[in-house]
């Protein structure tokens, strides 16, 4: 439950003082300089989201104890496998992305500096961020959410139309990995451009809901002891 609230607050203050996701629309350089000019305070906030997905690491194992269903055994290795995938394409705005901007707009850069720098950048993004992070990370959440919400409602532990709505989270997800390729052959994604900010405020909603049902049932087996 609190994991549900804790992953939207690093994500809102980089849409604060970053204009994250947006931004990423921009050209390289304007990512580069942006990202300079916020600082320490920036790449604390980025850390911070790093810590978020990997807070996911023990949430999917202990998330593994409430069901015997091997449906539970398969979304715990899912879960696991979504927070280091995310947290390792998150990583990159940590340790590499700040060397890459201050090289950028270093007062000393030449054109060839900053195409090389752009260059590096681009790459990093395509391939820690959208094929790693965001592509097998999102794939990855989508299979532990929809198989943890199945084993969820078939040992008893919360109601079919949770489920449901884990089934339309998933499906957002889904459809925003369709954005990822368009970084690679572009072309416009519509709707699914929005689909995984959506989706992952949808997993945020059903992971506050869900803890909270499964606190309330664990006091109330407990005081009939």
């Amino acid at each position: 439950m609190a994991l549900g609230i804790y992953l939207n607050i690093p994500f809102a203050v980089l849409g604060w003082i970053f204009d994250y996701p947006q931004i990423l629309r921009e050209s390289p350089g304007e990512i580069l300089t942006r990202f300079n000019e916020g600082g320490i305070v920036l790449l604390v906030v980025w850390y911070a989201f790093v810590l978020a997905a990997l807070a996911l690491v023990p949430l999917a194992i202990m998330a593994r104890r409430l069901s015997t269903s091997s449906l539970s055994t398969v979304s715990a290795v899912a879960g696991v496998l979504a927070g280091v995938l995310q947290a390792v394409g998150l990583l990159r705005w940590v340790f590499v992305v700040p060397l890459l901007a201050a090289s950028y707009v270093a007062a000393d850069a030449t054109p060839a500096t900053r195409e090389t720098v752009v260059a590096v950048f681009s790459t990093l993004h395509a391939y820690a961020g959208v094929a790693i992070g965001e592509h097998l990370g999102q794939l990855a959440t989508a299979v532990w959410l929809l198989l943890l919400s199945a084993a969820l409602k078939k040992s008893g532990h919360i109601p079919r139309w949770q489920h449901q709505f884990a089934v339309v989270a998933t499906s957002l997800i889904l459809v925003g990995l369709v954005e990822g390729f368009a970084t690679v052959q572009p072309f416009d994604p519509g709707l699914a451009g929005i689909a995984t900010p959506a989706g992952f405020i949808a997993l945020s909603v059903w992971m506050v809901v869900a803890g909270f049902g499964l606190t309330r049932k664990n006091e109330h087996a407990m005081q009939r002891k």
